[in-house]
């Protein structure tokens, strides 16, 4: 059994498991520190041309203030900037194939951006390589840890036997995603708890070619949505003109993905529900059978640690479903919030992990429930006019009261303010929201004289 360490900050070896967008960005900020590092990555290295994009996951995701303030902490912004495609609004496509843009925010910074998912993670991984700190292995699956004797038990990928083997680890931390074997492990030793949601809901990756010439056939600077009240397509687009669909569907019912066993059922759920789409999808029975269909899940774990060696963090503590495009933002911030506790040197990684959590745990919980109340917003209530009029208010209030009344989905996207008191202030502005336009039908009708003194009342200014 190895000597257990009585200073255990003295150790400038980390292991992190996991060499995804949040593993490479956290050993970047722990190698800014002195530490070096050991990535262990069950993929192959995605960066060379033989390797395939895992199957099932997300080809480009939605990059927001969040994740933007953790990547200008460590100086890889700019790098990212040209993979960047700005999305000002919610492109909404009715039954009908009309078009309606509704804007994210109440000002032309306010966007969000489509970005590459494998552009990003090659990015990070070449910054985290060249810090000089960072070694990676890939091509290895974690299967368990002996906290023990410290000790992280792999298979290799080159090993045709999959025989176990074992590394030495003096601090672990696990980025390794929503079926997190290093949680596994903690929860096993502690006897931990481990809160599994599933949505009902799945999802299939389809897609949208560019046109000619690398043209898209879209408007390019919007997320497109096709919202059906109880599920919807939505469409990110991409630098080379194309656009990722995503296909969200019930997993069971009259329509739902347990009934799509045929071409024909695809395309007859498409003529009566999207059918925009299918001039723009010449693939879209050959990907919708030769893609997986995803599963949709909430996390929620505790504890993220174990004594003073073990931590986990990103969708590997707390994996969120995707609609309030944050996981990602959510893990780039824990970063940053875990280099922040790092702070000071002489305290050992015990009480660093459980500041940690501490800190984070009420934030990812908070997003976690935001995440899922987006989906009904996106999928049906975007459809009706008490939400575009309570939407035109939240702006119309913003302005007049600014710093004091922010809409919920600006201070999640477009502000760093802690995402429990976003959903703590976005309580009290839909409770005053719903007072202002209980008996109006329009802006016109509201009583703004009222809802000042509202505001006065209920809400105060954000230092």
């Amino acid at each position: 059994m190895r000597a257990r360490r009585e200073t255990p900050r003295e150790t400038g070896e980390i292991t992190l498991v996991g060499a995804g967008l949040a593993g490479s960005l956290l050993a970047i900020f722990l190698a800014r520190r002195g530490y070096r590092l050991t990535l262990i990555e069950r993929r192959l290295d995605p960066r060379k041309p033989s390797t395939a994009t895992a199957a099932g996951r997300s080809i480009n995701l939605a990059l927001a203030n969040r994740g933007i303030a953790a990547l200008e902490e460590v100086g890889v912004m700019e790098s990212v900037r040209s993979e960047l495609i700005p999305m000002a609004g919610r492109m909404l496509h009715d039954e009908e194939g009309r078009l309606r843009l509704i804007p994210y925010g109440n000002k032309p910074h306010e966007v969000i951006y489509s970005v590459s998912r494998a552009g990003l993670n090659t990015l990070l991984l070449n910054a985290a390589e060249s810090t000089g700190r960072v070694s990676i292995r890939f091509g290895e699956t974690v299967c368990g840890v002996d906290f023990a004797d410290r000790q992280v038990r792999f298979v290799s990928a080159e090993d045709p036997e999959r025989q176990t083997q074992a590394t030495p680890y003096d601090v672990l931390i696990g980025t390794d995603g929503s079926a997190s074997a290093v949680r596994a492990a903690i929860l096993e030793r502690t006897g931990g708890r481990l809160d599994e949601e599933p949505l009902g809901h799945g999802y299939k990756e389809l897609s949208i070619p560019a046109g000619d010439g690398g043209r898209f056939r879209m408007e390019k600077n919007a997320l497109h949505i096709w919202p059906r009240g109880e599920y919807m397509l939505i469409a990110l687009p991409n630098v080379d003109g194309s656009f990722t669909v995503t296909l969200f569907l019930p997993n069971q019912g009259d329509e739902s993905f347990q009934a799509l066993t045929t071409t024909e059922a695809v395309y007859a759920l498409f003529e009566r529900r999207f059918a925009d789409a299918i001039p723009l999808m010449p693939r879209l029975g050959e990907d919708f059978f030769e893609n997986p269909t995803g599963h949709l899940e909430t996390i929620r774990c505790e504890p993220w640690s174990f004594e003073d060696h073990a931590l986990v963090l990103g969708d590997a503590a707390h994996a969120i479903v995707p609609f309030h495009g944050q996981g990602m933002n959510a893990a780039f911030e824990d970063c940053s919030a875990f280099d922040q506790c790092l702070g000071d040197p002489d305290r050992p990684w015990n009480e660093v992990f459980s500041e940690f959590e501490r800190r984070r745990r009420p934030n990812t919980d908070a997003i976690a429930d935001m995440a899922l109340e987006n989906y009904i917003e996106m999928r049906s209530t975007v459809r009706e006019p008490k939400f575009q009029l309570k939407k035109d208010l939240s702006f119309r209030l913003e302005e007049r009261h600014p710093g004091r009344f922010i809409p919920r989905y600006s201070m999640v996207m477009f502000h760093t303010i802690p995402y429990g008191e976003a959903k703590r202030r976005g309580a009290i502005q839909e409770e005053i929201l719903e007072e202002l336009t209980s008996r109006a039908a329009s802006l016109d009708e509201v009583d703004l004289v009222r809802a000042d003194r509202l505001i006065a009342k209920r809400l105060e200014t954000i230092r």
